[in-house]
Parts: structure tokens; C-alpha cells; sequence
């Protein structure tokens, strides 16, 4: 979450939490807040032997700047490795980070993000003071959100969960991909645990429950901060505008989705055993964006979103799902928001956020339930598009008429994310929600990355010959062929993100590619099928996906494999 922070500052001051993270303060100015030109919130989010990541966040009080440089010195061996969201460089102790050409602005109370990984041997002590253009910073004592977190609210959540915390490592998923070649370069990721169908809550076909995950959570946390994520995804009349993750629930079995679903994940959740976890939940994925889009007179509607729009089970199941998670200290819902291929257009950015706050207020449920959003959840959206931007144009031409972005405002996942938290919190939502974007399969690396932009014979050699995203249309969803390995699971990596995650496994496939019988409740889509010549939800083009694709959730070794090879940054 992206909480500003303003408090005072007493007297030289060293604190230290049990993650290590640690902040220094200089005296304050008695005059109050507007005398401090500028504090600075230096944060560990992880430690091991050799190395750590840090987030920083710098807030201005002084004049709004259009370019800015903050500088620290280390006391001992740290070497910064590699850095996000400004331009690092260190000259012996001494480290300097400026602005990117995208953040160089920096309002009055205005605040700007970065971070960085870095080697160190022997003791990892903190910066005890900072710089912003040569004027002397106070440092944030961390009793606010900031971008890195740490801070709390009534409730005794911490503002974003993933600061300073471990994320879990599910052992089954971990098992399966140490097991592919080359696997085990990622088999320390953490990733989602899907609560997929009522006998995943005790464990099917020999898995592991919720409760087997949560005490492996606890092995895992040792004496630091853990998160455990969590999808719970069971509504009935599941994703009404695709067959391969139909759900086990009919579109009126509303109270059985409550009493059968619901309940007995919320009664393991608070159990006080597991008081100490950070326990995120994502809320049933591609459900409510399906009541925007795939409803009434539209191309894309279908009798099934139509029923679930009328009966308002999505919107009362999604709200009921808030209130009795919301109601556990230490679970931090949040809320699916689609992707910016699906929400980004006009007509469906506002009546979104407008639902969701609906939903979010609904069946005892309030927007204080709402930690935040996620976005991208197992999609293969480009992270940030860095070849063409939205306000580009190509002999007279907007990029926005352009085939590919056709007519919608956003052309990645970070600029969506990032403008969608802001709409959200004009409808109502808390200013301190953040989002989270799903980068599990949305790296496109390999050969057929491009390394620039695309000619400028037309918009569209422009757009199609310097995007990332290989797909054949932003709509198509299913086990993409080309896809690859995103960015790595990360606390804070930009203004407004939480955090980067792997909510979606790497190598669990989206649908199978022709029809097979279960006992999952999971039909046959064809865009699963690599045959298939589309619909109009993705303006009937082929479907793009892998052959020989196994049932939604099961794994697909193929795919794996595909996904490590194309992963950008590359393993």
C-alpha cells in the first residue's frame, strides 16, 4: 500500500525490528513538518548470507523538484547489485540514486519509491543519514505505511504485508518444479495456493489442505514476518465467460458457497495458532470484471454472466467473503481486479471500480475489509512496455488506434495497476489500498523479445515490432505459447505496488486443450484450443495456445519449461 508519511522525528534515534529492517533519525526541527526539508524511510526487506533488498522511499518538503538525487554511505562492505525505479551507481561506500526519466517530478509532499538489491559480508549496518540534493533528511521512523510498509492500522494489519516478510514457499509446488530440468533455479519462489473447490480446503486427491499449508507456513516463518497467499476462488456460477475453470457450484448455490466454503476456511484462518502469519487472500478472480464486460447487449455477453448480473450471487458471495475474512486480524483480502486488456478501455475502467465498491459493501462487508487489488492474476499481460507508450503517435496516427491496443488507455500492467488504485480510491476505497500484479508469466524474454521499437512505416509495425507481449490478441488467456518467466516475487517495487507475486504456479496449466473428464467441475474451452479461431472477446484471431495442455490447476511440464526459457529477466 502507498500510505504517506508525515510524522516528527524526536532525537537521534536507531530502531530495529525483528526483520531486520531498521531506520536512523537525526534530530527535528521543532518548527514542525514544513521545516524538515525531506525524510527518508530506508528499509530491509530481506537478508540472507550474502545478500539483502532494501526499499527506500523519499517524501519532499521542501520545493517541487523535477529532478532529484538521494545519497547515503555505508559503513561497511554493502555493494548495490542491481536497482529498480532510479538510475544507482556507488563509488566506495558512497551511493547516489537519481531519478529515472519517468519520476523525476517530486511535488511538495510528494513522495517517489526505488529499490535495490545488494551483496555485503559481515554485518549489514544501516545508513545513518541521507541526502536529497545535498539537504540533510530526517529518516522516517516507521510508524506510518510509506512505500515500504511497516506501518499499522486499528486493526494491527501492517500497511502492506509483504515489507519486511518472507513469502511461502508451497512445498508441492516447489517438489514438482525441482523436478523439471533446470527447475530448480526457481523452486524457491513463493507462490499461491489455490482454494479451488470445497475439498481443497482438507486436501483432494492427496494434497495438502489449508491447514497442512498454514503449519508449513509456520515451519517456514522461524522467528521473522511470514506471508502466505492465499486464492480463494469457489463462487457460484464460477467464470461465467470461460469453461475451463467452471467452478463445482451452480449459479444459485449461494449458501452453500457461505456454509460449505466460506465458513470452514474462515474458522481455520482465525484459529490463534496461526495469529502469527500474514495471510493474504486474493478474492475469486475474473469474476465481477465479467458483470462489466461480458453482460447485456454486448458482443462478448453470454446467458451464464447475464444470470450472474441478475441473481447478484457474484456480488453477494465476493462481499461475504470480505466481511468474514476482513473480520481476521491478520488476513489482508484482496480483491481481483482483471488486467488492463480487460478493464483498461473507457467503458469498462470506471463501472468497474463503481462494482467493486458495490461488492465491497455488501453482506456486511466495508471497504476497510479491502487491503487491496491484484492485478493480471494468472494472465500474461507485459509489466511495462518500455518500446512505445500510449501518447505516442506514428505519422499523425495515435498508437491507441493501433490493432493491437485498439482504442484502450493502457498499454501494460504497471501504468493500468498504478492509474486503476487511483480511480478505486475515488469511488470510496482507503487511500492506503495497494495493488499487486501477478508476474508470473508475463516476462516474453527470449528470442523474440524485441530490443526496440517497431518501424514507423505504419501504427501498427510500430506497436507490433516493440511490444513484449507476443500473444496474437491482448484477450487470449489461455497457456499462451512464446510466454516466459516474469519479474521475481518482490515487496515494493514501485508507487502503489505492494508487490510483485507469483499468485498463479508457474507450470499449472490454464485449461486443458481438448475435452477431458473430471470430477473437478472444469469444462472444455476452446480457447484452450491451439485450433480454435476465436470469438468476439478476442476479436476472433486464433487462440495462441500450447497443444497437449492437461486440465485447469494440473501441471504441464511443457509450459514449464517454455516459461523458464522465456523468463524475463532471464533466469
Amino acid at each position: 500500500m502507498s500510505r504517506t508519511k508525515s510524522a516528527l522525528l524526536g532525537a537521534l534515534v536507531l530502531l530495529a525490528g525483528a526483520s531486520g529492517t531498521a531506520v536512523a533519525a537525526v534530530p527535528a526541527d521543532p518548527a514542525g513538518i514544513a521545516a524538515i526539508p525531506c525524510t527518508v524511510d530506508y528499509k530491509v526487506q530481506n537478508q540472507w548470507d550474502t545478500g539483502f533488498t532494501a526499499a527506500v522511499t523519499v517524501t519532499n518538503n521542501s520545493a517541487a523538484k523535477t529532478s532529484w538525487a538521494v545519497k547515503w554511505a555505508y559503513a561497511g562492505n554493502q555493494k548495490v547489485t542491481s536497482g529498480w525505479n532510479a538510475k544507482i551507481s556507488q563509488s566506495g561506500t558512497a551511493v547516489t540514486a537519481a531519478n529515472e526519466t519517468y519520476n523525476g517530478t517530486l511535488a511538495t509532499g510528494g513522495s517517489v519509491s526505488f529499490g535495490f538489491n545488494a551483496s555485503y559480508s559481515g554485518t549489514n549496518a544501516l545508513p545513518t543519514s541521507f541526502t536529497l540534493d545535498g539537504v540533510t533528511c530526517n529518516v522516517d521512523d516507521g510508524s506510518g505505511g510509506g512505500g515500504g510498509g511497516g506501518g499499522s492500522d486499528p486493526s494491527g494489519r501492517v500497511d502492506n504485508p509483504y515489507a519486511g516478510a518472507k513469502v511461502y514457499v508451497n512445498p508441492e509446488w516447489s517438489a514438482k518444479a525441482a523436478a523439471e530440468t533446470g527447475g530448480s533455479r526457481i523452486s524457491n519462489q513463493p507462490t499461491g495456493v489455490w482454494l479451488d473447490r470445497i475439498a481443497a480446503i482438507n486436501g483432494a486427491s492427496g494434497s495438502m489442505g489449508l491447514r497442512a499449508h498454514l503449519d508449513a507456513a509456520l515451519a517456514q516463518k522461524g522467528s521473522g514476518e511470514e506471508v502466505v497467499q492465499l486464492v480463494v476462488y469457489d463462487l457460484p456460477g464460477r467464470d461465467c465467460a470461460a469453461l475451463a475453470s467452471n467452478g463445482e457450484l451452480g449459479p444459485t448455490e449461494i449458501d452453500k458457497y457461505k456454509t460449505q466454503f466460506i465458513d470452514p476456511i474462515a474458522a481455520i484462518l482465525a484459529d490463534s495458532k496461526y495469529a502469527s502469519l500474514r495471510i493474504v487472500t486474493t478474492i475469486e478472480i475474473d469474476s465481477l470484471p465479467n458483470l462489466v464486460t461480458n453482460t447485456g447487449s454486448r458482443a462478448t455477453a453470454t446467458p451464464q454472466c447475464d444470470t450472474m448480473l441478475a441473481n447478484g450471487n457474484y456480488v453477494k458471495g465476493v462481499g461475504y467473503a470480505l466481511a468474514k475474512l476482513g473480520a481476521i486480524p491478520n488476513v489482508y483480502n484482496y480483491l481481483d481486479a482483471g488486467h488492463h486488456g480487460w478493464i483498461g478501455w473507457d467503458d469498462n475502467f470506471a463501472p468497474s471500480a463503481t462494482l467493486f465498491k458495490q461488492a465491497a459493501t455488501s453482506e456486511g462487508a466495508t471497504v476497510d475489509d479491502v487491503a487491496g487489488f491484484i492485478t493480471n492474476t494468472a494472465n500474461y499481460s507485459a509489466l511495462k512496455e518500455n518500446n512505445f507508450t500510449i501518447n505516442d503517435t506514428v505519422n499523425g496516427t495515435s498508437v491507441r488506434l493501433s490493432k493491437w491496443v485498439d482504442y484502450n488507455r493502457y498499454v501494460d500492467e504497471l501504468s493500468f495497476a498504478q492509474a486503476f488504485r487511483n480511480q478505486l480510491v475515488s469511488v470510496g476505497f482507503n487511500s492506503g489500498i495497494g495493488m499487486l500484479i501477478d508476474t508470473s508469466r508475463n516476462g516474453w524474454g527470449g528470442t523474440a523479445r524485441p530490443t526496440g521499437p517497431g518501424a514507423t512505416t505504419s501504427v501498427d509495425t510500430y506497436v507490433d515490432g516493440g511490444r513484449y507481449d507476443r500473444r496474437i490478441h491482448v484477450g487470449n488467456w489461455c497457456n499462451q505459447a512464446g510466454a516466459g518467466l516474469g519479474e521475481r516475487p518482490q515487496a515494493s517495487p514501485a508507487t502503489g505496488i505492494d508487490a510483485y507475486v507469483w499468485m498463479k504456479p508457474p507450470g499449472e496449466s490454464d485449461g486443458s486443450s481438448s475435452a477431458i473428464a473430471n470430477d473437478e467441475g472444469k469444462g472444455f474451452d476452446r480457447m484452450c484450443d491451439p485450433t480454435y479461431t476465436g470469438n468476439p472477446r478476442n476479436n476472433n484471431n486464433m487462440s495462441g495456445a500450447l497443444p497437449n495442455a492437461p486440465l485447469s490447476g494440473h501441471w504441464f511440464s511443457a509450459q514449464f519449461q517454455q516459461l523458464m526459457t522465456n523468463a524475463y529477466p532471464p533466469l
